[in-house]
């Protein structure tokens, strides 16, 4: 589901930045647990601030805004995420994943980042992102 959220940003982006940040609001609502508590949120391409503790600094990254370094993620566009997940943990209320994924733009080139995700389970019974780290592979 996030691998298609992203993707779709991107896509109403290709529409307007209104339609690319409306789709980032719905995407942050639905994917990520903010309303449920904390949310440790470490995006691939954040330095001067590597965090983003809200809703409107997560929206920010995906299609820029709030946080001046922010040039909007999902607005590459990116036509394909493909996950190779290394492990997974579960435990009775949450999860962690960890492995690399590749992001497809529009001629078929990928860019590899590494992630680990942690889920837990809304009121409603639905996962929700409490962790999100990517990075890019260590080159040195």
């Amino acid at each position: 589901d996030w691998a298609n959220a992203v993707i779709a940003i991107g896509a109403a982006g290709e529409e307007s930045l209104e339609k690319a940040k409306e789709k980032a609001r719905e995407v942050v609502e639905s994917q990520y647990a903010f309303d449920e508590g904390t949310v440790l949120f470490k995006p691939t391409k954040a330095a001067q601030q590597p965090f983003r503790s809200t809703k409107a600094e997560a929206i920010s990254y995906f299609v820029g805004g709030e946080v001046s370094e922010d040039h909007g993620f999902a607005l590459q566009p990116w036509k394909k995420v493909r996950f190779e997940n290394h492990d997974t943990i579960i435990d009775e209320d949450s999860a962690v994943a960890s492995g690399e994924y590749y992001f497809s733009d529009k001629t078929g080139e990928e860019t590899k980042a590494e992630y680990t995700f942690g889920f837990i389970k809304n009121q409603e019974g639905k996962l929700k992102i409490n962790l999100h780290h990517s990075s890019l592979p260590y080159g040195g």
